[in-house]
């Protein structure tokens, strides 16, 4: 036998009743609540449990035994005499109770007159938060804003350049004039020494190479690269340009039989690397021994030659950091313009006749046809280098040297300026002596 529902009959309900207190659809302080099946009656009407497990009857619960909200009519409910507030697309402002505030409009219709912050003075660009992105009113909603990266455990701080050319300039000149110091106190103190500091900048140079060359996929033998640029630039020392020619093809030959031991797979790639580095590093280089083991005066052949490349570099700088204007190649080296170059060349020019005039009495405008041609090849031997590490996606050779970079950073100019300054003592200075 089914229990009577109590809302079932035509009798009115409890709060359209006038006799009867009207219950509330909230939990009372003095009922005590309880699962269905036990409680308290509403009134005075004592409590009384139901059996197998249903209210008894009188029990002043929801209809139908569910939450009475899904079934009450909006007029029947007790909070009716409360405006709701509608959210949709069809909502009257008028009907909100928060239409006394201005609301806040953000985006391009946006008038600075209606912003409720028009009161609040502007923050000066100065002394804005560094670390906060502005805001940009037309971005879409979601859209991450641009800003300063902020430094964490996983991601160090931006780093900023200490010039305008990129450098950390203190740390550059002072690793140059290191560099100075160890090039020419064994070049004047005791030549022969000058042996062991170019076997070892070459063999730097390598190694910085190979690895560079690794990241665009090729595996080049360092073992025998390097033992083969060791004995290029050893012969060209003893035995002069025709030994010079002689080490390259011994030690590309040489890296070609050792490769071969790992099988023929990608053998051509690897081998043009090991090409390109012979060729670049311990053949180029090489022409820096001839220089040295001139007799007599060899000594002072390698100092011109480094203060030409020193004076092109230097005037480069000068000049492109107050004047650059017009890039120089763009898609190769950003950094370079005309107005730097026309630096490097006047520099050099200058110093060289002056050098030359002094130390082989050469005459000033045969001294400035060497700067330029030597300035010439040094910038050059920068852009090739900007290209290879272009293409093979470097920014450096290596971090050996604090504000330079790699050795082959250095390096680059100098391997492209010492051939042509050769080639240019040995017709200049002969001819006057």
């Amino acid at each position: 036998m089914s229990h009577l529902d109590p809302y079932g009959g035509a009798e009115a309900r409890d709060w359209d009743r006038p006799d009867r207190p009207t219950s509330l659809p909230w939990p009372d302080p003095d009922v005590e609540p309880g699962p269905w099946g036990r409680g308290r009656y509403v009134g005075d009407r004592p409590a009384q449990e139901g059996r197998n497990g249903h209210p008894p009857a009188g029990w002043d619960q929801p209809p139908n035994g569910r939450n009475g909200a899904r079934d009450l009519e909006h007029g029947d409910a007790p909070t009716a005499q409360i405006a709701p507030v509608r959210v949709g697309d069809g909502r009257d402002h008028d009907d909100a109770p928060t239409t006394q505030l201005t609301p806040v409009r953000v985006g391009p219709g946006l008038e600075h007159g209606d912003a409720p912050t028009t009161q609040l003075a502007a923050v000066p660009p100065g002394d804005a938060d560094p670390e906060a992105a502005p805001a940009d009113a037309t971005d879409a909603p979601g859209r991450r804003h641009r800003g300063r990266r902020r430094a964490g455990a996983g991601r160090p701080a931006t780093q900023q350049s200490a010039s305008r050319a990129g450098r950390n300039l203190p740390a550059a000149i002072s690793v140059g004039v290191g560099l100075g110091a160890v090039v020419l106190l064994p070049l004047f103190l005791y030549t022969p020494a000058f042996l062991l500091v170019l076997v070892a900048a070459f063999g730097v140079g390598i190694w910085e190479m190979s690895r560079a060359v690794r990241r665009g996929g090729a595996e080049v033998p360092l073992v025998p690269l390097v033992a083969g640029g060791v004995l290029t630039v050893t012969l060209a020392w003893f035995a002069g340009l025709d030994a010079l020619l002689l080490g390259l093809l011994v030690t590309v030959a040489g890296t070609l039989v050792w490769r071969l031991g790992d099988g023929t797979a990608n053998l051509r790639r690897d081998m043009t690397a090991v090409t390109l580095i012979s060729v670049y590093v311990p053949f180029l280089g090489g022409f820096a021994a001839l220089l040295a083991s001139s007799p007599g005066d060899g000594a002072l052949r390698v100092l011109v030659t480094l203060v030409a490349v020193v004076l092109s570099d230097t005037g480069g700088y000068a000049a492109g950091a107050n004047f650059g204007k017009r890039p120089m190649a763009p898609t190769i080296s950003p950094k370079k313009s005309w107005e730097g170059f026309a630096g490097s060349v006047g520099a050099a020019a200058l110093g060289s006749a002056v050098l030359l005039w002094a130390l082989f009495d050469v005459a000033p405008w045969w001294g400035a046809v060497f700067g330029v041609a030597v300035s010439g090849a040094a910038v050059l031997g920068d852009l090739a280098e900007s290209m290879i590490k272009r293409d093979l996606g470097v920014k450096d050779m290596s971090n050996l040297l604090p504000g330079h970079g790699g050795l082959m950073d250095r390096l680059d100019s100098v391997l492209f300026a010492v051939p042509t300054a050769y080639l240019l003592l040995v017709v200049l200075v002969p001819a006057v002596n």
